[in-house]
């Protein structure tokens, strides 16, 4: 089998599926993408550029649908290449919304096309108008509905879709609900697994924790409003106060990876270290960390928080269940999809820092009593999310889809 996969990224999504049917010497597997870096065994990668940049004078509401269509003919010309050296697939399965799909079934109509819908943008009822400080306003309205122009082209084209959970394929309209399989990609819980007794040590940032009993830790590619970083922060400031010996260790990228950057040109964390008075010998700020240093803060958690507006959900938090973290939640629809309060974890109010310091504090408290809160935790994700079972089932979804 010939297979094809399209995303800006690499590998994203699609790391352990496209090892997966590159280990079979029967498949020829090529990996179409933006991005230079990273490698998978025995995976083509084809790299795709687009032809320039979206115009500045183009209607704001219709920049990210020039922009996607811009990726489209990029991939239209990139197979075009691929089809002079014989490479014609009898799949395709690219991630919706970028663009990179477009014309797919332009240049290869012979091939299934599979896509993988992570998202569907709604001014009302989600993220967008989930903060009530910062309302929408008509203009607003206009260009998210724009925003989806590409993904209902996805929709209609496809052979079949998928999504990761079923809050994320409630947010499509429901006449396509037929076309899309919820699957989600499935965490490595031989990897991501509890380590009883963890010390933090990460020399490479000066990092040594291991004798300190109260860890709290946070991870979020960036640090913007839809993580919830702001109220996080907050919550360290209020936690400080009650707790001298708790150390905060912050995984991430001091930037906005989701939502809408500061108009003044300051990050989020620039703004927050202003505005609230923290005591930054206790605060650690790692950046982005290799798996391995990630894990190391997983293990060593005493209490990992996430929060998130309702969008979509972050491997991160199914990772530190795995992990057999503790962990605080935003009681929002993606989180509960996955969270019981009281169970396999503790859901707060998003917006209160004193309701999430007092979560933090309650875990802190009694670490025995929520032994079994955290052994649930594990097995949520061992039941559910385990990528062992999940491979096979995506892996039989693709051969239906070549079957249809």
């Amino acid at each position: 089998m010939r297979i094809l996969f399209l995303h800006p990224n690499f590998p994203a999504q699609f790391r352990h599926l496209a090892a997966k049917l590159a280990s079979d010497s029967n498949n020829q597997v090529i990996f179409g993408t933006n991005r230079r870096d990273g490698s998978i065994k025995d995976v083509y990668k084809a790299i795709y550029s687009p032809s320039r940049e979206v115009r500045p004078e183009t209607h704001h509401y219709v920049q990210p649908l020039e922009k996607a269509v811009l990726q489209g003919q990029a991939v239209y010309r990139l197979a075009e290449e691929l089809k002079k050296k014989n490479f014609i697939p009898d799949l395709v399965y690219g991630h919706s919304g970028w663009g990179p799909t477009l014309f797919i079934k332009d240049i290869f109509p012979q091939a299934k096309l599979l896509s993988y819908f992570e998202w569907f943008y709604h001014a009302h009822g989600s993220d967008a108008d989930f903060d009530p400080t910062d309302p929408l306003n008509a203009d607003s309205e206009a260009r998210i509905r724009i925003k989806n122009a590409p993904i209902l082209i996805d929709l209609y084209s496809c052979d079949r879709g998928l999504s990761p959970t079923y809050w994320q394929r409630q947010q499509f309209p429901s006449e396509y609900h037929s076309k899309i399989t919820v699957c989600h990609d499935g965490i490595d819980t031989t990897y991501f697994q509890p380590k009883p007794g963890a010390k933090l040590i990460l020399p490479e940032i000066n990092l040594d924790l291991s004798h300190t009993k109260e860890i709290v830790t946070y991870v979020a590619r960036g640090m913007e409003p839809y993580r919830g970083f702001p109220q996080f922060i907050q919550t360290i400031a209020l936690l400080q106060q009650k707790r001298p010996d708790c150390h905060v260790v912050i995984v991430g990228e001091d930037r906005v990876a989701y939502g809408k950057q500061l108009p003044d040109g300051k990050t989020y964390k620039q703004l927050m270290l202003n505005k609230v008075p923290l005591d930054l010998n206790r605060v650690h700020f790692t950046g982005l960390l290799p798996y391995n240093k990630y894990l190391q803060v997983l293990q060593a958690s005493s209490v990992h928080v996430y929060l998130t507006r309702p969008f979509v959900l972050s491997w991160s938090m199914l990772e530190a269940l795995s992990t057999g973290c503790l962990i605080v939640a935003s009681s929002t629809a993606p989180v509960t999809e996955v969270i019981e309060d009281g169970v396999n974890g503790l859901l707060v109010d998003f917006f209160s820092p004193g309701e999430i310091c007092a979560r933090v504090e309650e875990v802190l408290d009694h670490p025995n009593q929520m032994s079994s809160i955290r052994a649930k935790a594990r097995e949520t994700i061992l039941e559910k999310y385990d990528l062992a079972k999940l491979l096979s089932q995506h892996l039989e979804w693709i051969q239906e889809g070549i079957r249809d």
